[in-house]
């Protein structure tokens, strides 16, 4: 009799079986779903409340506290979630399950609430909990018979984890910043639930896989970020090593320490955001409370995991001190790399110039159609292959995924169609000059030592008076519409400081009019007349860059993969070094262009390109070393603890990420935003450094394990 793995490797689809394209595409809507979200947040969180796209205008610091919270919570609950799967709902059920919780949180944000807001959040990070440890368990267990094809399988796998993460990030922030938050939450929602729903439909494809609680722990986790998985069941020397069972006292200090963490990961938004802080009584000075019991609990933490390495063998023990140094230096990397979801974000909006006209529009627009179409022309191919190789057992999948590509082909044709059709307008309005006053009242000079002057639109509400310097300025717009010299506008501010308009069309003007009144401020609606039909223009959405990480490892993933099993592959620490200081080069070309520049005045984004590329290079150099050195280094019966403490290392840098992302204005203010840059140049490189100068040190505490 045929078992339900041997009928899977029947149907085949590019030498795998079918099953596994149903979960490349699930991951692939989870993904879109996830970082399509993610690349919004900060974004729409701190956006001016009254402009063009107006968001809720929080201080970068606030919506930082925020972010870095759900991204740390995102990297815990997957291992309660894992052991839900492993125990009780198993593997298909678990990704259901997580599925659903997550579209529903979605769907919640687009609500743009407060209450909608942090609800949606607390949903993704549960069903994220349910989701990302369990999908490549199936994989797991489809593959138990035919490991030599494994690796393939995950290559395969995690092109669709990049594919998601690359198509989310692109239509969820175009729809966003061009149409309206709303429309990028929900878009996100949208595939979220359709992923859903041609997963539930497959089930009959996999038969009994994945569908029972298997009786060996054996839930696979997500490596850092979204490359790499790997599988902890591989425990090391167990046989030598006595029973090692946790004692009262370690419970104890694994309760408290994770009762303040969890503590610490609430407080710090709402300590923040609604001034509520539940440690308040531990402030020592200036010195906030909530880091006093932070400490605290990494002490105890600290306490349990040495008392627990001291009873082993020197070897184990050895190897196990070697893991604890490489999560140790995974914080640091994490902490610069996750800069990609708050501080660039803001750097990208505020300070790079991102708008093209003539033949750099041109040009911009048919690499874009490029970066689109080809690769989901290949992905579109194999969902036709796989319709005609599954359509007989699972026609409602198949045509929910034609539902889904049929959107997607419809969005992705609609952005281009805009971009291309995209006109700039020259117009004049009214504004009020004022000199520009340091802090000691006197006015600024630029480095030619001219004087200085800020400029404020004249707008619906503006009262003016004969004090008034009042002035005619002239902007540009860009719209995919047609207007003709003379015309009368209307128009708004785009970003935060007010130097990029947009227009106005009716629905708009009622909204931002309405926004004024409700806020009790000014609308900040500009009369304007076009005075110039200029050329095509394109203004690259903010979101964009983001999706360079993900084509970078797409072009560059199998020359490392090559390099890895080359005989010039090099050690652990020479990885983690090389990553490091990779990443750190990134930051310092943004530091050397943002060196000097002033206020108002944009950078090259050919410098925020750079930027990424080198970042994505220092996470290929990093990813492999991850979670395979739990099953390397690490006993079996500590395993567990190892995995929730590299989990926490990747936590804590997530969280550090996002806090002192939120620092951007502040440094900026009160130094330059080539000084901010230049601290995650400087900090990251010393890591690497120091980790390179501990190899001979690793070495030697890995014992042979490479």
């Amino acid at each position: 009799m045929n078992t339900d793995i041997e009928n899977l490797f029947k149907d085949k689809v590019l030498g795998h079986p079918a099953g596994l394209f149903v979960l490349f595409f699930t991951e692939m809507w989870e993904r879109f779903s996830f970082y399509g979200m993610r690349v919004l947040l900060v974004n729409f969180l701190t956006m001016a409340a009254i402009g063009y796209n107006p968001g809720w205008e929080w201080s970068v610091e606030n919506a930082g506290a925020l972010f870095g919270t759900y991204a740390m919570l995102l990297y815990i609950t997957p291992i309660i979630g894992g052991w839900l799967a492993d125990k009780y709902t198993g593997y298909r059920w678990a990704v259901i399950i997580g599925s659903l919780i997550m579209t529903a949180g979605h769907a919640s944000m687009a609500l743009e609430t407060e209450f909608s807001l942090y609800f949606g959040l607390f949903l993704l990070v549960v069903g994220t909990g349910f989701f990302k440890p369990t999908m490549t368990s199936i994989i797991s267990d489809m593959y138990k018979k035919h490991p030599e094809k494994k690796d393939g399988a995950y290559t395969i796998y995690y092109m669709g984890v990049n594919a998601g993460a690359f198509f989310g990030m692109m239509l969820c922030g175009y729809l966003a910043e061009k149409i309206g938050w709303a429309y990028g939450f929900g878009l996100a929602g949208v595939f979220m639930l359709l992923g859903t729903i041609q997963f539930w439909l497959a089930g009959p494809l996999f038969g009994k896989i994945g569908a029972k609680p298997s009786k060996v722990d054996e839930v696979e986790v997500p490596q850092n970020h979204k490359e790499e998985n790997v599988k902890i069941n591989n425990p090391i020397e167990e046989k030598e090593e006595k029973p090692n069972p946790f004692t009262t006292f370690d419970k104890v200090l694994i309760l408290i320490s994770s009762i303040i963490g969890l503590g610490y990961a609430i407080n710090d938004p709402m300590s923040k955001i609604a001034g509520v802080d539940m440690f308040s009584f531990l402030q020592i000075g200036d010195f906030e409370g909530q880091y006093t019991a932070v400490l605290f609990a990494l002490l105890l933490f600290l306490i349990l995991v040495i008392g627990r390495i001291l009873r082993y063998t020197a070897v184990v023990r050895d190897r196990m001190i070697a893991f604890i140094i490489f999560a140790f230096f995974t914080v640091f990397f994490w902490m610069s790399f996750e800069q990609g979801a708050s501080s660039l974000v803001i750097f990208a909006r505020d300070n790079v110039d991102r708008l093209l006209s003539g033949n750099a529009a041109t040009i911009f627009n048919v690499v874009n159609t490029l970066l689109t179409v080809i690769p989901l022309l290949i992905i579109s191919y194999v969902l036709y292959i796989l319709w005609k190789k599954t359509f007989s057992k699972i026609p409602g999948s198949n045509i929910v995924l034609v539902i889904c590509f049929l959107l997607m082909w419809g969005i992705v044709g609609w952005m281009l169609n805009r971009d291309y059709n995209t006109v700039a307008y020259d117009v004049q309005y009214s504004a009020i000059e004022q000199p520009d006053l340091d802090e000691e009242g006197n006015q600024k000079m630029d480095k030619d030592g001219n004087m200085q002057f800020i400029y404020i639109p004249v707008s619906e509400n503006t009262a003016t008076n004969s004090d008034h310097q009042i002035i005619t300025r002239t902007t540009s717009i860009a719209e995919p519409l047609t207007f003709a010299m003379g015309d009368k506008l209307n128009i708004t501010p785009k970003n935060n400081d007010g130097t990029e308009f947009g227009f106005l069309d009716d629905n708009r003007l009622e909204l931002t009019r309405q926004n004024g009144k409700k806020l009790n401020r000014d609308n900040g609606v500009v009369a304007a007349t076009i005075t110039k039909v200029r050329e095509n223009e394109v203004e690259i959405t903010v979101s964009w860059f983001s999706i360079l990480n993900s084509f970078f490892i797409i072009v560059f993933a199998s020359f490392f993969s090559k390099w890895w099993e080359s005989k010039y592959n090099p050690s652990a620490a020479t990885k983690y070094a090389l990553g490091l200081s990779v990443m750190g080069i990134g930051f310092g070309l943004l530091a050397f262009g943002a060196f000097g520049i002033v206020e108002g005045v944009k950078v090259s984004m050919v410098w925020l390109i750079l930027a990424y590329l080198f970042h994505t290079l220092g996470e290929l150099c990093l990813s492999p070393v991850g979670l395979s050195y739990v099953s390397k280094l690490v006993p079996g019966r500590m395993i567990a603890l190892m995995f929730g403490m590299w989990y926490l290392a990747i936590a804590i840098g997530n969280k550090l990420a996002a806090v002192l992302g939120g620092q951007i204005e502040n440094i900026t203010k009160e130094y330059s935003l080539s000084t901010f840059f230049l601290i995650f140049t400087i900090v990251p490189i010393i890591a690497g450094l120091l980790i390179f100068f501990l190899n001979p040190l690793l070495k030697k505490l890995m014992h042979g394990v490479r």
